[in-house]
Formats: C-alpha cells, sequence, structure tokens
C-alpha cells in the first residue's frame, strides 16, 4: 500500500501540473490509499515544523532559505498548503517510491489545528511556534480549545521546541512536553513597549494556576514580558532577546550584531527572533542570516507595494483583530493623504463570523489623513457599519465589487491602502494590477 500511495501522489500532482495546477489533492489520494504513509517515510537531517496564528508563512520560508544557504537541500510546504494532505502532497511528491525522502532537511508549516495530526507521524526535529491568537472562531473555535488541541500530543513529543517566550499562550506548551528541551526567543523591552494595552488580549491568566498575569510590559496585545501573580508561571530566560529595535528604519540588535528585518512592523520582528533560533539552534552563522533577510521576498498582501505614474497602492492582508491591528498601526504612521479600500468576505476559508472587526481598532485610521474609506466584498455593508459605528467623520463608500472599489479608490488621485481579507486577497490584488497597468 505503501508503494500505491507514494505513486497515486507522484502521478496526480503531474497530472495537475500540466493544467497549471498544484494543492493537496495527491496527499488526500494518497491518504485514502493508507492512512499511515506518513509515518512509513524515511528522513535525513533536521525536520522543522513551523505553526503560529500569524506570521508562520514568512517564517517557515525564511527557515527554509536559511538551511539551503547553509547547504541543506531543503524541501518546503512553500505555497501555504498546511493541513494534513498538503504536507503529504510536499512530502511525497519529493519521495522514491521505497519512501525514502529526497531531502537533508524539511520545513513544513503546518496549520495550528492540523499539528496533531503531524508532529508524532513524522520525526520532528524541532517544533517552532509563534504566536497564538483568536483566529476564525467558526473553524478554529476558541483559543484555548486550538492550544488543548496541540497540548494533547505533547507528551508523547521527543523532539524539541522553539517557543515565542513573550507569549505566555505558547510559553505554556513547555508545561506538557516532558520530553522536550524548550528553546525560547523573545524581544528586550524598547521604546515602543507599552506598559498598559487596550488590545485584544487572550494572555490575562496563568495556564498552570489560573491566577491573574502581571505584565511588566507589552509589545503588542498580549506579548510581553509576564508573571503569575500567584505562581512561578513566567517569561522565561531568553535563548535569543532582539534589542534596540527601530521601526523606523526596521532594525534590531541581537547578540550585539545589528539587522534589518525585510518586513514593517513589531510583530514581524518575531517571525526574524525565531529564525535566529532556528540559526543558533542548527550553529549556522549570523552571515546566513543577514542574507535571509536582505533576499526575503515580500508576501502578497503582506505590506506589498505598487506603484506606477505617480500612483501608490498598498495592499495587506488581514484575518484576526491582532494581526489588523498591526496593519492599523503600519497606517497610522503614514501622515500623508490617503484613501482605504477594505474588502471584507466571510466565506469558508476566511472564517464566516466577522465579529472580529470589533475588536480591531480601526479608528486608529480614522484621522484626518484619511480622506475616504470604500468598502466592498460579501461583507461590505457590515465593514462601513463598523467604520461608521466607529466615529469616521469622513466619506464612506460602499460598493458592490472588487473592481469598483479598486476604480474608485484610485479615482481620488491619493496614496491607496487596500485591506483584504483570505479570499479577497488574490481577486484584489488583481485588480490593482490590471487598474495600475503593471
Amino acid at each position: 500500500m505503501q508503494t500505491l500511495a507514494i505513486l497515486a501522489a507522484k502521478l496526480s500532482s503531474s497530472i495537475l501540473r500540466c493544467f497549471g495546477r498544484g494543492g493537496s489533492l495527491p496527499g488526500s489520494i494518497a491518504l485514502k490509499i493508507d492512512d499511515k504513509i506518513l509515518n512509513k517515510l524515511e528522513f535525513t537531517g533536521p525536520i522543522i515544523l513551523v505553526t503560529g496564528t500569524n506570521g508562520k508563512t514568512s517564517t517557515a520560508n525564511m527557515i527554509a532559505d536559511l538551511l539551503s544557504y547553509a547547504g541543506y537541500k531543503v524541501i518546503s510546504n512553500r505555497k501555504g498548503d498546511n493541513l494534513k494532505a498538503g504536507i503529504t502532497t510536499t512530502l511525497l511528491t519529493n519521495a522514491s517510491l521505497s519512501g525514502r525522502v529526497n531531502a537533508t532537511a524539511c520545513v513544513l508549516e503546518v496549520d495550528e489545528l492540523n499539528v496533531r495530526h503531524i508532529l508524532l507521524n513524522i520525526p520532528v526535529t524541532c517544533f517552532v511556534v509563534n504566536n497564538f491568537f483568536r483566529d476564525q472562531l467558526d473553524r478554529a473555535r476558541e483559543m484555548e480549545q486550538l492550544i488543548e488541541s496541540i497540548e494533547k500530543v505533547l507528551p508523547d513529543y521527543r523532539g524539541d521546541l522553539i517557543l515565542n517566550g513573550n507569549d505566555p499562550n505558547v510559553v505554556r506548551l513547555s508545561l506538557k512536553a516532558k520530553h522536550s528541551h524548550c528553546y525560547y526567543f523573545g524581544m528586550d523591552m524598547n521604546a515602543y513597549s507599552m506598559q498598559n494595552t487596550n488590545e485584544a488580549s487572550e494572555g490575562k491568566f496563568c495556564p498552570e494556576c489560573g491566577s491573574k498575569l502581571v505584565y511588566d510590559y507589552y509589545q503588542y496585545s498580549h506579548i510581553g514580558k509576564f508573571h503569575c501573580s500567584q505562581c512561578d508561571f513566567k517569561t522565561p530566560d531568553m535563548d535569543v532577546i532582539l534589542n534596540h529595535v527601530n521601526l523606523n528604519n526596521q532594525s534590531f540588535e541581537c547578540d550585539n550584531i545589528l539587522y534589518r528585518q525585510p518586513y514593517m512592523g513589531m510583530y514581524s520582528m518575531y517571525n526574524c527572533a525565531a529564525v535566529l533560533m532556528v540559526a543558533k539552534y542548527l550553529n549556522i552563522n549570523d552571515q546566513e542570516v543577514k542574507k535571509v533577510f536582505s533576499n526575503a521576498p515580500q508576501p502578497a498582501g503582506r505590506n506589498e507595494r505598487f506603484e506606477k505614474n505617480n500612483q501608490i497602492c498598498i495592499l495587506n492582508l488581514v484575518k484576526n483583530p491582532t494581526g489588523a491591528n498591526e496593519v492599523m498601526k503600519v497606517i497610522e504612521t503614514d501622515d500623508t493623504d490617503k484613501t482605504i479600500c477594505i474588502v471584507l468576505n466571510d466565506n469558508e476559508q476566511d472564517g464566516t463570523d466577522v465579529s472580529w472587526i470589533y475588536d480591531t481598532f480601526f479608528e486608529k485610521i480614522m484621522n484626518e489623513h484619511t480622506k475616504s474609506i470604500i468598502c466592498t466584498g460579501c461583507r461590505g455593508y457590515d465593514m462601513a457599519l463598523r467604520i461608521y459605528y466607529g466615529g469616521y467623520k469622513g466619506n464612506i463608500t460602499v460598493v458592490d465589487t472588487i473592481e469598483k472599489a479598486i476604480q474608485t479608490s484610485f479615482s481620488t488621485h491619493l496614496k491607496v491602502y487596500a485591506i483584504a481579507t483570505y479570499t479577497a486577497l488574490l481577486p484584489t490584488r488583481q485588480m490593482i494590477v490590471k487598474e495600475m497597468g503593471l
């Protein structure tokens, strides 16, 4: 059955490529033939699993690049097929019929709810966790349930953990992973740290005793330096810590070495901290890390910039309140006159519950520099109502298509910030490219 499953995955993948398609179907077919196929594969070298609510794609891709620069032959699910079937597709299409994976390292992004299907079925060397935030309540459920689904498989996990030491919901995983050595990355207090926060904050109570967590400072949301008011649970000693953070030029220091991150925002610096921790774990030098940061591609919809004939448009993906709040902070720092275009969908991949828009501080962009806000998408009117309730005094327009929304935005002849949910991202990007003639 093993050989047949691998052969079926390879053949179906080849057929899909002939039609310019990819995806997880080959893995689904293989798992139907042999549902234990992952357990039967043979690996050489490190296997790194990456998960988290925000930033796992960028982090996994940078780690894959890091290992490639260091001389490993790497396979990775770069396109984000991060469910069990997608990961199975990645591994089987890069394996021999005998089940030997043709790589000296594997870097796999995995959806949080699918960790339980992957972690114990392949010999994971280290498990990297970025953060946990409330996300897509209808699919991922409450964050507590999501974390518990991961905690249930940790007692039998024998690899190492690389954890965000500033996220109490990530640090708590160490309490269940009794056979694992834990390494922590984080960020020191800096000019942008806050003593208090009113952002959506899930890290309020100790996972060990249930008492209130006390924060020395916050970086964003519930990320920061914390300790329990009653027991010993606290921010651990860091193995990698970023300091001298400068968000104006996107730089930071680590072990007295200056780095510049490839993206914008404090939340993206945590992705870089995870990469630095993996580099330290695998004894990869800082020059390779700098090469990763210098050559990191700009992911679609992550502060993606389009420019032609004095028209500038910046596209961002939003999918949950914490990620959206970080996008709001980036836009807030731009004091030029602008138009905001928001595309809100509620398809299955977006999450059908859009109540998160009321946990997002859209008020940050409701200032004199935002001349108009244009809303569209399946829930365009809900988005417009949220903006209205936020007290925005400028012009709010609702249109019925993404095409009209982009055209209306560009007709203002101002800088445009386009914000789109998951299923709206690609159509919005395509319309931007079309309207700008790129």
